[in-house]
């Protein structure tokens, strides 16, 4: 990990925040650009720019100062101080992460009902991402130092944007809807006729 943090360039070392915010940013935005190309659909960059503008402004800030105050909280990597970071990450920053991408997209893509879409889809979003969170998280506190944690974060992010940015647009927030679109999908590719 030393001859990692080495190898960086030296304005990323002294500027971690805006470093990590960044990277999640565009971690979370290719989340977004993969699953448009999962779908099969045109690109559509204002969908991008949202999904950046939320990324950016507020999911990877919200979590660099979330780490630091979990840490400040609860310092150390015992496995009791670990266990206890990861079940405050799953009981508080994940219903506020997931209510700020809901929320928040709504508002940019200019919905009337900005809380339709959490409404219907908070709580099975949380649910599924408490199949997967607490593990990145596990991870996170115990091999990761402090201050690229948010970077580290945002590596998953990547995965869990393709995820939610499929939830917000044509799913329900379960895992059950992706598999049934990509099994849908799948059946559809295989009964096309050849092309000449």
């Amino acid at each position: 990990m030393a001859r990692w943090w080495r190898a960086l360039p030296s304005a990323a070392r002294r500027f971690p925040w805006p470093t990590n915010v960044l990277l999640y940013g565009a971690l979370f935005s290719a989340g977004d650009a993969l699953q448009q190309r999962l779908s099969g659909g045109p690109a559509d960059w204002r969908q991008t720019r949202c999904v950046g503008t939320v990324a950016v402004t507020f999911h990877a800030n919200f979590n660099y100062v979330w780490q630091r105050l979990l840490e400040r909280a609860l310092p150390g990597r015992t496995p009791r101080a670990i266990l206890a970071k990861v079940l405050c990450d799953q009981a508080v920053a994940g219903p506020v992460a997931v209510t700020a991408f809901y929320t928040g997209m709504s508002i940019l893509q200019g919905k009337d009902d900005i809380f339709l879409d959490l409404k219907q889809k908070f709580w099975n979003t949380y649910k599924t991402g408490l199949m997967y969170w607490p593990f990145v998280q596990l991870t996170n506190f115990c091999l990761v130092p402090i201050q690229w944690r948010t970077a580290y974060t945002g590596l998953y992010g990547f995965l869990w944007a393709t995820f939610l940015c499929y939830s917000q647009q044509s799913g329900d927030g379960t895992l059950t809807s992706v598999f049934t679109f990509l099994h849908q999908k799948k059946a559809n590719e295989f009964e096309k006729p050849p092309e000449k």
